[in-house]
């Protein structure tokens, strides 16, 4: 494992919400209270959830500020992080729950859930910055695709998201290249 579980779960939810923006295909997919419920149960939190337009509504604004950390590089990422931590009014503590280990929260359970997400986010991307892995955060390598994810492989070698099926449709690509060539 290359990071802590929490700081790995609060990347995946972070790259899962920025990846609901509108993208290549110009399709937004966070726009329902539906999209909303696949939303936490891929990505659950604790504490109080609304479920209403006016919760998806503030989720929403904040995935530009959450894809900005996709588009810096570590010393970037520094005072975007900090201005998160900061609107957010974090203050760390450590909590066990649900049958995970001690771990780190930085809001209250009541705060609102777009203040908990972007908190939580901004801690794991302290944890990739602190680790000097930011290199592992990266936007698609696929030539029609600007989907983001943090690479989680031992080795760091990931490409491609997994919102697209991207690396498939890449190496299929590449290979109807290569037999072309020969065949020519």
């Amino acid at each position: 494992m290359v990071f802590i579980h929490d700081t790995e779960q609060n990347l995946r939810a972070a790259s899962y919400l920025v990846n609901t923006l509108p993208g290549y295909d110009d399709e937004d997919a966070l726009t329902t209270l539906d999209d909303f419920d696949d939303y936490l149960r891929v990505n659950p939190y604790t504490g109080v959830i609304r479920r209403d337009a006016a919760e998806l509504a503030a989720l929403r604004d904040v995935r530009p500020r959450l894809r900005q950390l996709w588009e810096v590089d570590r010393d970037g990422a520094v005072p975007i992080v900090n201005e998160m931590l900061r609107d957010g009014r974090a203050l760390p503590r450590l909590v066990i729950h649900d049958g995970f280990d001690w771990h780190i929260h930085a809001t209250s359970d009541d705060a609102p859930l777009a203040t908990r997400v972007l908190v939580e986010a901004a801690l794991a991307f302290v944890d990739v910055i602190r680790a000097d892995e930011y290199d592992r955060v990266r936007i698609c390598a696929a030539d029609d695709c600007d989907g983001v994810y943090v690479d989680f492989s031992k080795n760091g070698s990931k490409r491609y998201c997994d919102i697209g099926n991207c690396g498939n449709r890449m190496n299929v690509n590449a290979y109807r290249q290569r037999k072309a060539r020969r065949t020519a």
